[in-house]
């Protein structure tokens, strides 16, 4: 087994998530051009219900077996890991294959009288399948979480977007001439063709692993471990102990979940409200979750490699009471997310209409892009943070400030998104609003439980390395020194980020003790 420290295995799940956001962006380009933003639009409408679906079968139980794994591997109990896995997986199937039943059964009813359109039922019944690849698929990625080895997890993750991509853009381009609602279902069978790759290569990844494994009853457990460590007398059954850990965070999620099926609802009834007609309400929803959205979600490639390897870390550092250690490792995280993710918004702000243009030849989508950009910086802070509260085993604290946010949020939409002046305008702001408000939560409950307090010097350094690269990458784009707007825009991107690295360097935020950890290059600065 190939075991990773904390920054080395975030490094690999970070390496699969650029991959995977970047070959992402190939149908999130190629799409709009292929069914316009109502056929992105009918896609997305799907995700909503497919997203509760999914929060009810690996919303909190990959992260309990993950958890759990890694404290039973550092006692080399063995047995107990087998016991784990074997209850997990059984807990998954059993839920996700009764929710997929559930799903083909009421799927005429949901597509007519829930979802805002109708034509969303050829796209629903595709999608349905993704409850039990994607459950099973879960429960062998915590295995691999939980034994710190991320390379199976990027292996599926990076194998799943090539497929997905190859076949979303074939099936959707094949199905067009048979109606839109038809192309959108061809993209949904292209993501159930990935999700079954994905799941192919991470069943090798694991009977290879389960070849080298001794037999668990040659395998005792290690008694030379502190006594922090020791499993108590009297443990409670796997189950009960499985779904204690998994049911609070699920709940957790669950709220985030119903929440984006309500944000999805409500937004197209107020905007049906504001007197805008159903097929350009679907366009709008269409450009807001599945255009601008995504493009701000790019640097959480970052974050989410980060909170996955921030919860066994976090985990076991509790365990031992390491309070030193755990705000090492949040400050690592924070200050990386940080760093990362600010130049991102400065360029997706300062040049949102030549990258909608660019991107999705939608310019018109433009000030939407530059409303929620400068957000992204709270999304990218929040991954971290919830990972935090998840590992130090306050899941319920999460489930709060989730559901405080999402209480906000909706009410801000039915408020905004009617009122015909706003329209999709007022929609995006509720969703900024809350993700202020939740991020904001989550940072004082890490504070408050744990005692780390992000750091305000590096924030003041961050933004004026921000403010100093947007100065030279806005002089490089009016310069017009390359003869096309995607040359330019290239020029001043990179020109912007060299700047704004070299910045990072002089300030003390990214050291040569980063950059050696960095996979490559980082032989360089040694």
């Amino acid at each position: 087994m190939t075991k990773q420290s904390f920054i080395k295995g975030a490094l690999i799940l970070l390496l699969a998530g650029v991959i995977n956001r970047l070959l992402g962006f190939v149908p999130r380009i190629v799409l709009p051009r292929i069914m316009g933003a109502e056929g992105v639009g009918i896609y997305q409408l799907g995700y909503p219900f497919l997203s509760v679906m999914l929060t009810i079968v690996v919303g909190g139980i990959p992260l309990a077996v993950a958890k759990w794994i890694a404290e039973a591997e550092s006692l080399g109990d063995t047995r107990r890991v087998k016991t784990i896995f074997r209850t997990a997986m059984t807990l998954t199937v059993t839920l996700s294959l009764s929710l997929t039943a559930l799903l083909v059964l009421f799927a005429p009813m949901i597509a007519t009288n829930i979802l805002p359109d109708a034509r969303v039922y050829q796209t629903f019944l595709c999608m349905t399948p993704l409850v039990t690849i994607i459950g099973v698929s879960s429960i062998y990625r915590a295995y691999f979480q939980g034994k710190h080895n991320m390379i199976p997890t990027a292996a599926s993750q990076v194998t799943e977007t090539i497929i997905r991509i190859i076949f979303q853009l074939m099936l959707a381009g094949a199905l067009l001439p048979y109606g839109l609602q038809w192309a959108a279902a061809g993209a949904m069978l292209g993501t159930v063709a990935g999700e079954i790759a994905g799941l192919v290569v991470t069943l090798y990844h694991y009977h290879r692993d389960r070849r080298r494994q001794p037999d668990p009853i040659e395998q005792a457990p290690d008694t030379t471990v502190p006594s922090l460590y020791k499993r108590r007398p009297a443990e409670p059954p796997v189950l009960r102990r499985l779904m204690h850990l998994s049911v609070p965070v699920t709940g957790s999620r669950l709220v985030g979940s119903l929440s984006y099926l309500l944000e999805t609802i409500f937004t197209n009834r107020s905007l049906a409200a504001a007197g805008i007609a159903i097929g350009a309400a679907t366009s709008q929803y269409g450009a807001l979750q599945g255009m601008i959205v995504p493009l701000v979600l790019l640097p959480t490639a970052l974050t989410y490699s980060l909170s996955i390897s921030l919860i066994p870390t976090l985990s076991e550092a509790a365990a031992r009471g390491d309070r030193e250690l755990i705000h090492r490792r949040m400050h690592q995280s924070l200050r990386l997310s940080l760093v990362t993710g600010a130049p991102f918004v400065v360029v997706m702000t300062l040049f949102a209409e030549p990258l909608c243009r660019l991107i999705y030849n939608h310019a018109d989508i433009a000030p939407l892009l530059r409303l929620i950009a400068p957000f992204g910086m709270f999304i990218y802070l929040q991954g971290p943070l919830q990972a935090a509260l998840q590992a130090l085993e306050k899941p319920g604290t999460a489930l709060m400030n989730t559901f405080i946010g999402a209480g906000i949020k909706l009410v801000l939409i039915i408020q905004l998104a009617s009122n015909p002046q706003l329209g999709i305008y007022g929609a995006a702001i509720a969703i900024c609003i809350n993700i202020v408000i939740v991020t904001a939560l989550h940072g004082w409950s890490v504070a408050r439980f744990v005692g780390y307090r992000i750091k305000l010097l590096d924030f003041v350094k961050v933004g004026t390395a921000m403010t100093i690269m947007g100065a030279f990458a806005l002089w490089l784009m009016k310069g017009a020194w390359l003869p096309h707007e995607a040359l330019n825009l290239m020029l001043a991107s990179i020109g912007g980020i060299v700047l704004y690295l070299i910045i990072m360097l002089l300030t003390g935020i990214v050291d040569r003790y980063d950059a050696v950890r960095l996979p490559i290059i980082g032989r360089f600065f040694k």
